[in-house]
C-alpha cells in the first residue's frame, strides 16, 4: 500500500470547545572537531534556550454573515418556520458565529529591546500574542510585519536588556554538522533536539522563496518559528516545516536559513513589506530538464548536468534587458556557483530592486556572462509599498439589509466619505457601493484592504473596481495605485 508523505507546517491549533546524544568536548567554541571525536551540545543549548520564546496565538470568535443554499425539503423540517422564510429557489443568509480559535508556536528573540523573528503560519489572523519567556515572564507582542512568500514574520515585545541570540550566517554552516533545534513542541516549554545539517537550499514547492536546512533533528507541532543553532548556539535558520507520514516528526525537518531571515527582517523594520529583486525568469534545475526530455524520449545536452534552465523570459525584467534567452543555464551568480533553483532563490532573496549581479550562462555549450540591474515586481526598481485603504482616502461600512433588498445585492461596501486619495482622483463617489475590486467580491472592510494590499505590489496596481450607485445603476471605476 503507497503510504502518503505529508509536508506539515509545525504549528500547533487548538479549536476551543463549544466555539466553533553526545559526549561533552573541551572545546566550546569551536566548530571545527578532531575526526572522532565528540561535540558537546550543552553550551549551544544554555546560550540558546533563553532567546528561544513560546507564542500563543488567539483568534476571537467572530459574527459572520453567510449565504447559504436554499434547501427545497427545508419546509419538511421546519413546519413552523423557527429558521425564517424560504422562498423557492432564493438563498438563505444566516449569521454564523465562528469559532474561537487558539494556537502556539515559537520565536526568537533577535534583539534586547525585543525584536522576535517567527513563522508567518504562527502569527496570520492573531487578534492575540502573548509571548512567555523562559523565564515565565510574558508579554504581549505586536506584529510589526509579515512575508508569506518566505514564511517570516517580525513581532516586538515592550522590553529592554533582553536575552537576544547571536545570529550566524548560513552560509558558513556545512552538510554533516551538528545543529539543535529548539523551540515548545506540543505546549512543552523550552525542548532540545540534536541532529545533523541533512542538506541545504532544499525546495518543496510549499513558499514562493524557499532554499531550507534539511536536518534530522527533530520538529514537531509547536516547533514553528524556534530557533536551528550551532555549536556556538547561534541561530542559522527558522524552524519551519517537517516531513511526515503521520504529520508528526518521522524524518526529516527544515529551517529557513538566516541568510534570507535577515534581508526579511531590515525589509519589514525599514520599509513595512520586503522589497524583492527579481531576474525576470521562470525556470527549472538542469537535472529535472534533463530527466522530463528522457521521459518524452528526447535528447537535452547543455555540456553540464548543473545549474538553471531558464524556461521562459519575462517581458520588461532585468533578464530580458540583459539578452538572456529561453534555452540558456546560468551556471554562477557573482562567481558563486549555482546548481539549482534553490541556490539561486536564497542568492536573489538577500537582493533589492536596483542591486546589480553578475550572471555567468551557457548558450548553446558556449559560455557567456551579463551584468543584470534586478527590478520589482512592477518592473521598475522603486520601493514597493505595502499599501493600505489610509491611501484611497475614503471611509467604507458593510451594507446592512435594506439596503441588499432595495438594490437587490447580496453584499458590498458603502463609500461612506471620500477625501483627498486615489478614490477622489479616479472619481468615484460617496454613496458608491463597491461589489468587487479586481474580480474579487468584497464583503468586508478587511476583504478590501487585503485586495488593496496585493495589488499594490503588483506589477500592474490599479484597482478595477465594480459596483452600484445608489439608483441601481452599475458603476466601474479604474483607481491607479501608483503616485
Amino acid at each position: 500500500m503507497k503510504k502518503t508523505i505529508l509536508l506539515s507546517l509545525c504549528a500547533a491549533a487548538i479549536f476551543s470547545a463549544g466555539t466553533m546524544m553526545t559526549n561533552a568536548a573541551t572545546n566550546n567554541d569551536s566548530t571545527t572537531q578532531m575526526a572522532g571525536q565528540p561535540v558537546d551540545l550543552t553550551v549551544a543549548a544554555e546560550r540558546a534556550l533563553p532567546c528561544v520564546v513560546h507564542i500563543k496565538y488567539l483568534q476571537n470568535s467572530k459574527i459572520q454573515e453567510v449565504e447559504m443554499r436554499n434547501d427545497p425539503f427545508g419546509d419538511m423540517f421546519d413546519p413552523f418556520g423557527f429558521f425564517g422564510q424560504r422562498g423557492q429557489g432564493q438563498n438563505q443568509k444566516r449569521k454564523v458565529q465562528t469559532p474561537k480559535k487558539e494556537g502556539a508556536g515559537s520565536g526568537v528573540l533577535i534583539s534586547s529591546d525585543g525584536y522576535i523573528v517567527t513563522n508567518n503560519h504562527v502569527v496570520e489572523g492573531a487578534d492575540e500574542l502573548t509571548v512567555t519567556m523562559n523565564d515565565n515572564r510574558e508579554f504581549s507582542a505586536r506584529i510589526i510585519g509579515t512575508d508569506k512568500a518566505t514564511d517570516l514574520a517580525l513581532i516586538k515585545i515592550h522590553g529592554k536588556d533582553l536575552p537576544a541570540i547571536k545570529v550566524a550566517s548560513s552560509d558558513d554552516i556545512r552538510v554533516g554538522e551538528w545543529v539543535l533545534a529548539i523551540g515548545h513542541p506540543f505546549n512543552l516549554r523550552a525542548t532540545v533536539t540534536a541532529g545533523i545539517v541533512s542538506a541545504k537550499a532544499r525546495s518543496l514547492g510549499a513558499n514562493g522563496v524557499e532554499a531550507f536546512i534539511q536536518t534530522d533533528a527533530a520538529i514537531n507541532a509547536g516547533n514553528s518559528g524556534g530557533a536551528l543553532v550551532n555549536v556556538k548556539g547561534e541561530l542559522i535558520g527558522i524552524n519551519a516545516m517537517l516531513y511526515s507520514q503521520t504529520g508528526n516528526f518521522t524524518g526529516y525537518g527544515f529551517a529557513i536559513p538566516t541568510t534570507i531571515m535577515n534581508k526579511v527582517v531590515d525589509d519589514l523594520k525599514q520599509y513595512g513589506t520586503v522589497q524583492r529583486g527579481l531576474i525576470g525568469i521562470r525556470g527549472t534545475d538542469v537535472r529535472n530538464y534533463i530527466d522530463q526530455m528522457k521521459e518524452q524520449q528526447k535528447e537535452a545536452d547543455f555540456g553540464t548536468n548543473e545549474g538553471i534552465y531558464i524556461a521562459e523570459v519575462t517581458d520588461d525584467g532585468a533578464a530580458q534587458e540583459g539578452g538572456l534567452e529561453k534555452g540558456d543555464v546560468i551556471t554562477h551568480i557573482n562567481g558563486h556557483k549555482v546548481t539549482k533553483m534553490a541556490e539561486l532563490q536564497e542568492i536573489l532573496a538577500t537582493k533589492r530592486p536596483g542591486d546589480k549581479i553578475t550572471v555567468n550562462f551557457l548558450r548553446k555549450k558556449a559560455k557567456k556572462s551579463v551584468t543584470l540591474m534586478l527590478k520589482n515586481e512592477q518592473g521598475n526598481t522603486k520601493v514597493v509599498k505595502d499599501a493600505d485603504l489610509d491611501i484611497l482616502g475614503a471611509t467604507f461600512r458593510e451594507i446592512n439589509e435594506t439596503e441588499r433588498q432595495q438594490l437587490d445585492i447580496a453584499y458590498g461596501l458603502k463609500v461612506m466619505k471620500v477625501g483627498n486619495g486615489k478614490f477622489k482622483d479616479s472619481g468615484v463617489p460617496a454613496g458608491f457601493y463597491i461589489q468587487k475590486v479586481n474580480e474579487t467580491g468584497v464583503k468586508t472592510i478587511n476583504e478590501l484592504n487585503a485586495v488593496v494590499k496585493e495589488a499594490s505590489k503588483s506589477k500592474s496596481p490599479v484597482l478595477y473596481i465594480q459596483g452600484v450607485y445608489p439608483s441601481g445603476k452599475k458603476g466601474y471605476f479604474a483607481v491607479p495605485l501608483e503616485e
